[in-house]
């Protein structure tokens, strides 16, 4: 062949010297030689030319001008001289970033914590399906809505629907979602408070995407004028926790009252018919609302938060009212705690063993009997007087001094110290004409209309702190200034009975003889409670400084962690985590708390279930209290069959008789139900009792006592609980689903165990992902290893994410859940440094997925392209409508598809690279690839836009067009009903403005206007819901990556792929396990694999169930004769992944009439385990291997 005949062959075929060169496995200079007549080609290398030559006429031309120009887009770096270690780099980092493609509970997997089923129903089952989400998820107390919630945004975040999150809720609360989020799912939400307004807009920029901020805080107007800048992006997801604090009402009138809270609910809601100044130029997509008490025995409230659902639908309560039962449960889902159960159907919450422990005052001159009596007599003298004059801050005074004397001697001291005080003031102002008389029975009349009793009037989480004072400390201090005295005769006659007292209390204090506490003393040192960690809750600040003075003395110093409203939301982590760790000599320096002190604000949010003993110091005046101090231990989570309540009550004072019996008649009712029931319910059995009012009364006298104690037994009954239940039925529904769904669920589970990607995908990524950035993994991959740049500033930019775990753990890595979350750095996708190393592994490997690589399939018989895209489905834009001016994405995920020299394309599993092994020269019949590969690939494009994302786009739209027709259905009642509402109310305030209301006339005319616009409003909104139908449209189609793959012409390959001998290995492994009884199935086939739920390359062959407890899944290897066995990379990760239940079936001699089985369990602990570089299991090594599983 003459040298011009050579460069004419080359030219043809639109190849460079140096490509030509690497095609025919020679060097650059070598071929140039050939080209200038220097040298002549051997014979092999003629024949090489001549099969280039032949293979080049036979390329196809492009199938049309469209094509052509696709082409002429595509880059022009498609050589196939990329890396393919780089491609497979690049595929399998976007592929474990779209977990949810391979196991649909992804978040699950890669979270610290397994769900449990009502849990997976709640996520998986009513929230994720719906493009949309307005939900109320409305479980019980103890439920984990924290975790649904978590499990939610992890699961949005990784498919694409999400970006933006912003989690309202109380401010006592934001510590503890920002601590769970983090360490339960690596989710970093910021914590925003008013103070960070004065540093810029907290909204905006990547920090602002994730933004956890207190309900008070967002209303402000610093912040809420924030959350509308023009600047700040819409919110795709907002949360509001305790949701039931959204509180609406309205007037016997009918006229609305709104709350500022529910006003900013209502601006991110979308509310349309609200004030200018609560508006935002955005509303929230999707909206999750979070309560335990979503009803409270209010129905107009509970309709309200329905509203903020769906605000046009639920217009009015009419139309909330008649929204079909079934169609509720796309909006709404509670259940009890009697429903929730684990996967083997035992109930999850634990018993409450709740006891009532009596203790006697010390007798004597001076005691607490006789401190006791003392007090009772000033407080019932100036609890009369009070009665008497109507004046109800001075009677609130009086009930103060009452709970404080059965919470502490020092707690009383403490307040009579401040009653002494406020009395020395008052009379010095008085006598000095500072204050007229006068003016001081102005000041009292105002305290009567002023003061309030948080304690018994609210539970924990609907009490407020300010400044680091809590609501009932508040209420109290200006209680201790209320008097009935109105002349400074009778305020120094005060004055002195208190000095007394004073001196009594001071003198029975430095006694030290507490019965109360010594009492508690005697249970803690019970056998069953030794050792055991403790909660300790009172009512009183300081009473909490009291106990914790006490245990100190106790010899328990550095073991008391301790929470009040005066902590931050910081300190109080800092609390809970000292009490969380474990206690006692040996644990070393980091030695936690045993015990836990802790007023009210420790029973709002707190989650403390690891720790079973809870004792009441105070029991709780208000029975809403006592509820939700228990929910802190009797929770999800909760360890021991039993949480242990002891109530301490001085059983022979005159409200220790009234506390006595409640507690008695509630234990009483849960021995009658055989149930916890009774305690879940407390709060609502009181709705409309006051328990202060029966304690309060009981003072007068002893006879008053018990008549006071008999009166709060009959309000207390089985009936009354059961009632409640019904009720509660009528309005939420039956439940039930969690059990009937077990079944279903653990098959579900059974799935996802066989198609998890961690550890065994996530570690291979690593190990084929750290040398192309420059890293090396230092250590055991199969415990813990680090990090080390190989190449200068290669880690630089992963440091600061390192430092943001303890310090214990930065240089401890895992692919492996580890037991204790604080004991190294979880790697997976979502985790902040894995998402940073394969962000710099991708970014480096994108030009190598644009050039192309060359791969061998060794059981392909002829070449093809292989691509993988990222293709997303799209609701468009329409700046006509408030709710469509933003782009959302419905579905994004990656493709695969195989393309063949004729142009025909198939859809292939984007898994399919990991069967694959790395090419180096191009096979001669592979060569009308090179010369044509961007038209071969824009024609991919035109397939993967016109077939794969078309169907993708369509299901979609059928999805929506579905919705459509119940959506504009219940629009139109929705606005029907608004109108008759709207008619009657006009009619109602047009007679009340006749008869001279002005408030009235103001209301008529908003109603006018609201019936003016009905019209248009109604028109509007059922527009909107048909175009964003309408703009659902296909969305971006983006080729990743391209292989070049090629039969392979290894003889070995050829022999390991033979179709008859794979056969007799799958027949011979299949039978083996039929012979034991298992039920065995095929899954070696992708449609196979698709029919048992699992991947199309599952890795591995068989699933042989031989028992519930024994499966099996084996990977099935044939050889002719005897020979070393190659594992891919899929099997190789698969093997990691499942362990003890992977097996290896390999049969030797399929080629004779004797083949022989040799079984291995656990190939990867067994022989791939210290293997890095190769998954070529030595025959000899096997076959004893597999011995040694006989013996």
């Amino acid at each position: 062949m003459k040298p011009q005949e050579i460069k004419t062959i080359r030219k043809s075929l639109g190849l460079t010297q140096q490509r030509l060169a690497t095609l025919l496995g020679v060097s650059f200079a070598t071929l140039n030689r050939w080209e200038n007549g220097q040298v002549r080609p051997s014979r092999l290398a003629l024949e090489k030319l001549q099969s280039l030559q032949t293979a080049g006429g036979i390329l196809p031309p492009s199938t049309s001008e469209h094509l052509g120009a696709l082409a002429a887009s595509v880059d022009a770096k498609l050589n196939f001289l990329g890396d393919p270690n780089q491609i497979r780099v690049l595929v399998e980092g976007e592929r474990l970033s779209y977990g949810h493609l391979f196991n649909p509970a992804f978040a699950a997997e890669i979270s610290q914590i397994d769900p449990l089923p009502h849990q997976r129903i709640a996520v998986y089952q009513h929230m994720l399906p719906q493009p949309r989400l307005r939900f109320l998820l409305a479980d019980d107390a103890g439920a984990g809505k924290t975790i649904m919630t978590g499990l939610y945004v992890r699961e949005s975040l990784t498919r694409r629907t999400i970006r933006r999150v912003l989690i309202v809720s109380p401010a006592g609360l934001i510590g503890n979602w920002a601590r769970e989020l983090r360490t339960l799912f690596q989710l970093r939400f910021k914590i925003v408070t008013s103070a960070d307004a004065r540093r810029g807009n907290p909204f905006t920029g990547l920090e602002g995407d994730l933004v956890i901020v207190s309900v008070d805080s967002l209303r402000s107007a610093t912040l809420f004028k924030d959350l509308g800048d023009p600047s700040v992006l819409p919110y795709d997801l907002v949360v509001f926790d305790e949701a039931h604090k959204l509180s609406a009402n309205r007037d016997n009138d009918g006229t609305f009252r709104p709350t500022d809270r529910y006003r900013l609910a209502e601006s991110l809601a979308g509310v349309r018919d609200i004030p200018d100044d609560w508006r935002l130029p955005w509303s929230a997509h999707h909206m999750l609302l979070l309560t335990a008490t979503p009803h409270m025995g209010k129905e107009y409230p509970y309709y309200c938060l329905w509203r903020l659902l769906e605000p046009e639908v639920f217009s009015t309560e009419t139309s909330f009212k008649l929204f079909p039962a079934d169609a509720r449960h796309r909006y709404f889902i509670r259940r009890v705690k009697e429903e929730m159960v684990d996967l083997r159907g035992r109930a999850l919450f634990p018993r409450r063993i709740c006891d009532t422990h009596s203790y006697d005052l010390t007798t004597g001159a001076i005691s607490e009997q006789t401190l006791y009596d003392e007090t009772t007599k000033y407080i019932r003298y100036y609890y009369n007087q009070a009665r008497l004059l109507n004046r109800s801050a001075a009677r609130f005074a009086m009930m103060v001094f009452q709970r404080r004397l059965a919470s502490s001697t020092w707690a009383l001291l403490c307040s009579f110290r401040r009653r002494f005080e406020r009395l020395e003031t008052l009379i010095d102002d008085i006598q000095t004409g500072r204050i007229p008389e006068e003016q001081l029975r102005e000041q009292q009349r105002k305290l009567d209309r002023q003061t309030h009793d948080s304690l018994a009037e609210k539970s924990a989480d609907e009490e407020t702190t300010e400044g680091g004072i809590e609501e009932h400390e508040k209420d109290e201090a200006e209680a201790l200034g209320a008097f009935v005295a109105i002349s400074v005769a009778e305020l120094i006659a005060e004055r002195e009975k208190v000095r007394e007292l004073i001196r009594l209390a001071e003198r029975v204090y430095e006694r030290g003889q507490e019965s109360k506490f010594e009492k508690m003393r005697e249970l803690l040192r019970e056998p069953q409670f030794e050792n055991q960690k403790v909660i300790i809750y009172t009512e009183h600040k300081d009473t909490l400084e009291f106990l914790t003075r006490r245990l100190d003395a106790m010899g328990f110093t550095g073991q008391v962690a301790f929470i009040h409203g005066g902590l931050d939301f910081r300190q109080r982590d800092a609390q809970v985590e000292r009490f969380r760790r474990p206690h006692g000599a040996a644990s070393g320096e980091e030695a936690g708390a045993r015990f836990f002190v802790g007023t009210d604000a420790a029973a709002e949010g707190i989650n403390l279930q690891f720790c079973w003993v809870l004792i009441n110091y105070d029991v709780p005046w208000n029975p809403a209290r006592l509820e939700q101090r228990m929910g802190r231990v009797h929770r999800y989570g909760q360890k021991k069959d039993r949480v242990a309540i002891l109530n301490l009550v001085a059983g022979k004072t005159r409200e220790g008789r009234v506390v006595k019996t409640l507690l008695d008649k509630l234990e009483e009712i849960r021995t009658a139900l055989g149930s916890d029931k009774v305690f879940d319910v407390i709060g609502r059995i009181f709705e409309g009792v006051s328990l202060s009012d029966y304690l309060q009364k009981a003072i007068l006298s002893d006879d008053a006592a018990d008549r006071e104690a008999i009166g709060l037994a009959g309000q207390l009954t089985v009936e009354q609980v059961r009632a409640i239940a019904a009720r509660e039925e009528a309005i939420y529904g039956k439940g039930g689903e969690v059990t009937q769904a077990l079944p279903k669920l653990q098959e579900a589970l059974h799935i996802e165990e066989l198609r998890r990607l961690l550890p065994g995908y996530v570690r291979r990524y690593l190990e084929h992902a750290a040398p192309v950035i420059g890293v090396d993994l230092i250590g055991d991959l199969g415990a813990t290893f680090f990090l080390r740049a190989r190449t200068r500033g290669a880690i630089d930019t992963v440091v600061p994410l390192l430092e943001g775990y303890p310090d214990s753990a930065r240089n401890r890595l895992t692919v492996y859940r580890p037991d204790d979350k604080h004991d190294a750095v979880f790697l997976h996708p979502g985790e902040p440094v894995f998402e940073r190393l394969s962000a710099l592994a991708i970014e480096r490997c994108k030009a190598a997925g644009q050039q192309g690589a060359i791969f061998i399939d060794p059981s392909a018989i002829k070449p093809y392209l292989y691509h993988v895209a990222r293709v997303n489905v799209v609701r468009g834009i329409d700046q006509g409508f408030p709710s469509l001016h933003q782009e959302e994405v419905l579905e994004q995920r990656l493709v695969g598809v195989r393309q063949f020299a004729d142009n025909s394309l198939d859809e292939a599993p984007v898994e399919h690279l990991l069967l694959l092994k790395p090419g180096a020269k191009v096979d001669p019949a592979a060569v009308p690839f090179l010369a044509q590969g961007a038209t071969y690939r824009a024609a991919a494009d035109q397939f993967v836009r016109e077939i794969l994302l078309a169907r993708l786009t369509e299901i979609q739209h059928l999805t929506a067009r579905e919705r459509l027709t119940h959506t504009e259905e219940y629009l139109r009642r929705a606005y029907d009903y608004q109108e008759s509402e709207l008619a009657s109310a006009r009619k109602r305030f047009t007679e009340k403005a006749r008869e001279g209301d002005k408030r009235a006339g103001a209301e008529l005319e908003r109603i006018k206007t609201q019936q003016r616009s009905l019209s248009e409003r109604r028109d509007l909104a059922v527009a909107q819901v048909r175009r964003e139908a309408e703009l659902i449209a296909a969305g971006k189609v983006e080729i990743i990556a391209t292989a070049l793959v090629q039969p392979s012409n290894d003889i070995e390959d050829v022999k390991a792929r033979d179709a008859e001998v794979e056969r007799i290995a799958m027949e011979i492994a299949i039978a083996h396990e039929a012979s034991l009884g298992a039920d065995v199935r095929d899954v070696s086939t992708p449609n196979k694999a698709r029919v048992a739920g699992l991947t199309d390359y599952p890795g591995f062959d068989v699933l042989s169930n031989r028992s519930a407890q024994d499966e099996r899944a084996i990977e099935v290897k044939g050889r002719v004769g005897t020979g070393d066995v190659e594992l891919t990379e899929n099997e190789w990760a698969k093997a990691i992944n499942l362990r003890e239940r992977y097996w290896l079936y390999v049969v030797f001699d399929c080629g004779t009439p004797q083949p022989r089985l040799f079984r291995i369990a656990d190939p990867f602990g067994k022989l791939l385990a210290k293997s890095k570089a190769t998954m070529i299991i030595n025959a000899r090594e096997l076959m004893d291997a597999a011995l040694r599983e006989e013996r």
